[in-house]
Protein backbone atom coordinates (compact mmCIF):
# COMPACT_ATOMS: atom_id res chain seq x y z
CA UNK A 1 0.00 0.00 0.00
CA UNK A 2 1.37 3.39 -0.98
CA UNK A 3 1.01 6.04 1.70
CA UNK A 4 0.56 9.29 -0.16
CA UNK A 5 -0.91 12.39 1.50
CA UNK A 6 -4.64 11.60 0.99
CA UNK A 7 -4.27 8.00 2.22
CA UNK A 8 -2.28 9.07 5.27
CA UNK A 9 -4.71 11.87 6.10
CA UNK A 10 -7.70 9.52 5.77
CA UNK A 11 -6.09 6.94 8.06
CA UNK A 12 -5.18 9.66 10.58
CA UNK A 13 -8.74 11.05 10.65
CA UNK A 14 -10.32 7.57 10.79
CA UNK A 15 -8.22 6.42 13.75
CA UNK A 16 -8.86 9.61 15.72
CA UNK A 17 -12.59 9.50 14.89
CA UNK A 18 -12.91 5.87 16.00
CA UNK A 19 -11.21 6.69 19.30
CA UNK A 20 -13.34 9.76 19.96
CA UNK A 21 -16.62 8.02 19.04
CA UNK A 22 -15.65 5.05 21.20
CA UNK A 23 -14.97 7.31 24.18
CA UNK A 24 -18.23 9.18 23.70
CA UNK A 25 -20.21 5.92 23.42
CA UNK A 26 -18.49 4.21 26.36
CA UNK A 27 -20.40 4.29 29.65
CA UNK A 28 -17.48 5.73 31.64
CA UNK A 29 -19.13 8.85 33.00
CA UNK A 30 -16.94 11.19 30.94
CA UNK A 31 -19.00 13.94 29.35
CA UNK A 32 -19.00 14.55 25.61
CA UNK A 33 -17.68 18.06 26.23
CA UNK A 34 -14.66 16.66 28.09
CA UNK A 35 -13.91 14.21 25.31
CA UNK A 36 -14.18 16.82 22.56
CA UNK A 37 -12.37 19.64 24.36
CA UNK A 38 -9.59 17.73 26.16
CA UNK A 39 -9.16 14.17 24.93
CA UNK A 40 -9.54 14.67 21.17
CA UNK A 41 -6.94 17.47 20.91
CA UNK A 42 -4.45 15.47 22.96
CA UNK A 43 -5.05 12.44 20.71
CA UNK A 44 -4.38 14.60 17.64
CA UNK A 45 -1.17 16.06 19.09
CA UNK A 46 0.07 12.62 20.14
CA UNK A 47 -0.71 11.19 16.69
CA UNK A 48 1.18 14.03 14.98
CA UNK A 49 4.22 13.51 17.21
CA UNK A 50 4.21 9.76 16.57
CA UNK A 51 3.78 10.37 12.84
CA UNK A 52 6.81 12.66 12.83
CA UNK A 53 8.92 10.18 14.77
CA UNK A 54 7.86 7.34 12.48
CA UNK A 55 8.63 9.40 9.41
CA UNK A 56 12.12 10.23 10.66
CA UNK A 57 12.74 6.58 11.62
CA UNK A 58 11.65 5.51 8.14
CA UNK A 59 14.05 7.99 6.57
CA UNK A 60 16.83 6.67 8.81
CA UNK A 61 16.06 3.06 7.83
CA UNK A 62 15.87 3.94 4.13
CA UNK A 63 19.38 5.39 4.15
CA UNK A 64 20.72 2.10 5.56
CA UNK A 65 23.08 3.37 8.23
Amino acid sequence: MEFDLPTTAAAFVAIIAIGVVGLIAAPMGMSTNTVLMMVAPSMIVFALIMFGLGLKHGEYRAVGR
